[in-house]
């Protein structure tokens, strides 16, 4: 979220929303949404939640369950 491309008017979420739907349809990306946001002092903060969560990544441990086996770290 700290690279972010934050839009501050209607023009820019055009721009985003159709650069999404490209990688979308090209089957780059699972899903495209525009999320709230707020800045303060340079820094980008999801308003709800949901989108606070995902930015802080995953909430799972890496030590337990299939993501502990050797394999899944060589996947991503």
């Amino acid at each position: 979220i700290d690279n972010a491309d934050v839009a501050h008017d209607k023009a820019a979420e055009d721009r985003l929303g159709a650069i999404g739907a490209t990688a979308y349809a090209n089957n780059e990306v699972v899903d495209v949404n525009l999320i709230d946001v707020t800045v303060a002092n340079g820094v980008v903060e999801p308003v709800r939640l949901r989108e606070k969560i995902r930015a802080a990544g995953p909430t799972n441990r890496n030590d337990l369950g299939k993501q502990a086996r050797p394999q899944a770290a060589r996947a991503a």
